[in-house]
């Protein structure tokens, strides 16, 4: 019974923690510079693990700028929001999740470029954006 308390506990803050990141995006973001918005996701993404009861161990230094192309294994849902903690990094993702209630507003604001994966001719397109991100010093994740 405990367990289910703290459970129900923990997912209530993670839910609200959430839901102020999406006012942030919508309302704050607009007046911030590309760099405070980054800091912000890293910011909220730590904020998160703690409320989830997670503790972050990063081994190494994240690098400080780009450009990097990190390529990783998707594990979890957890694996993005750690990865951001760690350090902001732009994500490439299938264009359904921009749809998705609370989370396409949130990886929306965390500057995620998108790809249609029925259409074999979106991956050019993406490949060009990954191209100005990564000139640009950006940091950019594949799950490939």
């Amino acid at each position: 019974m405990i367990h289910s308390l703290k459970a129900c506990w923990r997912l209530s803050r993670a839910v609200a923690h959430a839901a102020s990141g999406w006012w942030t995006i919508r309302f704050t973001f607009p007046g911030l510079t590309q760099i405070e918005r980054n800091a912000r996701v890293q910011a909220w993404s730590r904020r998160m693990l703690e409320l989830m009861g997670i503790t972050l161990v990063v081994q190494g230094t994240p690098p400080p700028a780009g450009p990097v192309l990190l390529i990783c294994n998707h594990l979890s849902w957890l694996d993005i929001t750690t990865i951001h903690a760690a350090r902001h990094v732009r994500f490439v993702s299938k264009s359904d999740v921009k749809a998705w209630p609370l989370i396409g507003t949130l990886s929306n604001g965390a500057g995620t470029l998108y790809i249609e994966r029925e259409r074999r001719r979106d991956a050019l397109r993406v490949v060009h954006h990954m191209t100005d991100a990564l000139r640009s010093g950006d940091l950019i994740g594949v799950f490939p």
